[in-house]
């Protein structure tokens, strides 16, 4: 293999999406995948990709830094689209340890690894993708206007003080060393494939199974949402025509609160019900099918320590510079996700198995002996 596309993160949940949309839109490119297949990783939805040689799999944690040289060297990796992170903040605030080690140890030995392997090389054909959050930013009141490439940092919690660190880093490689790195921050995502943890999918899942809703405080936290296909759009355009040092900020322009979402989640499940109502046969503890309403299960809940009010993102450069703007509604792309989870119940009921993490490092162990990408 030669001149391979390298993905870190690949069964996380943007990864993977990345993945698919690439083997698409670029048939021809060989791509190889490192995942840790850490908790919030399932890399199920990538099997079909490994069995048909089609991606070549790497389970492997991207803080070992001679491995990272290893995969680099041995599939002549050209660009990198970096996405492996710890990213859940409450997690962050009970137990820095790993964000630490996966988002600054991690990220500084890729960046180590791409400049020992592309040392003299030409740079017009390497591209290093750091992709990093919004939250780096800090929050921001209601009526100030939303973060741009030249937000000054001002990150709350132990994870978006780790991506920081990491983000700081990779621009640091590209002025000092000439690294051609571009860096991408963007909103939140939502879509197929997210951990359970996360407030849509926890949502979406809990109120299927009858449980509690919670949401922090009064709710009245907003975020700017954005499609994780539209999210890896930007980050296809990114890594093949941004520019090094550049850095381009990926927003849904779709600002909603905590519990307007919620809210959202229950009445779409409310008619989702009345007009398949095959859906109460499977989903027996679900309010909806009994005739009450999803709301009913909400429950307010203590507030996350430091939790930022509000983020909101202006992608007129990406715009501009690049051509991509999300396709998605909030509304649209809502409807697909809340559809996609409750037909897909075999690859989250996984994802919620204490042990499905051990389970899969059996599983996977030996795949980057197994199969291999055209």
């Amino acid at each position: 293999m030669s001149d391979a596309l390298l993905i870190t993160g690949g069964a996380g949940f943007i990864g993977q999406n990345l993945v698919h949309r690439l083997v698409r839109r670029h048939p021809d490119m060989p791509i190889v995948v490192v995942d840790a297949l850490t908790y919030a990783a399932n890399p199920t939805s990538l099997d079909p990709l490994i069995e048909a040689g089609r991606i070549f799999f790497v389970h492997a944690d991207i803080a070992d830094g001679d491995r990272m040289a290893s995969v680099m060297a041995e599939h002549d990796v050209t660009r990198i689209a970096h996405l492996a992170a710890e990213s859940h903040v409450d997690r962050s605030i009970a137990d820095p340890d790993a964000f630490f080690r996966t988002n600054i140890e991690g990220t500084y030995a890729l960046l180590k690894a791409a400049r020992a392997q592309w040392a003299g090389s030409d740079n017009g054909s390497r591209r290093f993708l750091h992709v990093s959050t919004d939250e780096v930013f800090g929050d921001l009141t209601e009526d100030e206007a939303p973060f741009t490439e030249e937000t000054p940092y001002r990150p709350s919690s132990p994870y978006s003080a780790s991506k920081a660190a990491s983000d700081h880093l990779a621009r640091a490689f590209e002025r000092t060393y000439g690294l051609p790195v571009t860096v991408t921050n963007c909103s939140n995502n939502y879509g197929p494939y997210q951990h359970p943890e996360k407030l849509i999918p926890l949502t979406i899942l809990n109120a299927l199974r009858g449980k509690a809703l919670p949401v922090y405080g009064d709710g009245r936290n907003i975020r700017d949402w954005l499609f994780v296909e539209d999210h890896c759009a930007g980050l296809e355009a990114a890594l093949f025509d941004g520019k090094p040092g550049r850095t381009y900020c990926i927003g849904g322009g779709e600002e909603q609160r905590n519990l307007a979402v919620v809210h959202l989640i229950c009445d779409t499940l409310d008619s989702l019900f009345a007009k398949r109502p095959e859906l109460t046969d499977i989903w027996r503890d679900c309010p909806a099918g009994a005739g009450w309403r999803c709301r009913d299960l909400i429950r307010f809940v203590t507030d996350r320590p430091g939790h930022d009010h509000r983020y909101a993102i202006d992608n007129s450069r990406i715009v501009a510079e690049l051509g991509v703007a999300p396709d998605e509604s909030f509304a649209s792309g809502m409807a697909r996700t809340i559809d996609w989870y409750v037909d897909n119940s075999d690859w989250w009921n996984r994802a919620l198995t204490a042990d499905f993490s051990d389970w899969m490092g059996r599983q996977y162990d030996g795949r980057e002996t197994a199969g291999s990408a055209p």
